[in-house]
């Protein structure tokens, strides 16, 4: 983990958030700006600074990232009305932190397309 990124931070407990998941592997907590009802950030706790850099003995904890989105979602009641998953890859895509990150929104009906 970074000593400077503000996510490797919050996952070490460093920095403060509204955590709403944490383990060994990831960090999940509430938007400090956020664009909808609900927008949750999930996080995995290891560095990596976008999908970029992701290998290929990756594809297991990414699956991972994306089933606890579902369990977050599920959880946070967006499961049956709906919920959008975002991951920003790049300044041109809108990424401005730049450890990997997946954007859970809902709670209201989002528009397409999106940006």
């Amino acid at each position: 983990m970074s000593d400077t990124c503000i996510f490797c931070r919050i996952a070490r407990g460093e920095a403060p958030a509204r955590i709403v998941y944490h383990d060994e592997r990831f960090t999940a907590f509430h938007d400090a700006a956020p664009q909808a009802p609900l927008h949750i950030l999930i996080i995995p706790n290891r560095h990596m600074t976008n999908l970029n850099e992701a290998l290929a003995t990756d594809a297991g904890w990414l699956g991972e990232l994306l089933l606890l989105a579902r369990q977050l979602a599920a959880e946070m009641g967006l499961a049956e009305p709906g919920y959008r998953l975002v991951l920003n890859t790049g300044r041109q895509a809108g990424q401005s932190v730049y450890h990997l990150h997946l954007h859970l929104l809902g709670g209201r009906r989002l528009g397409w397309p999106p940006g």
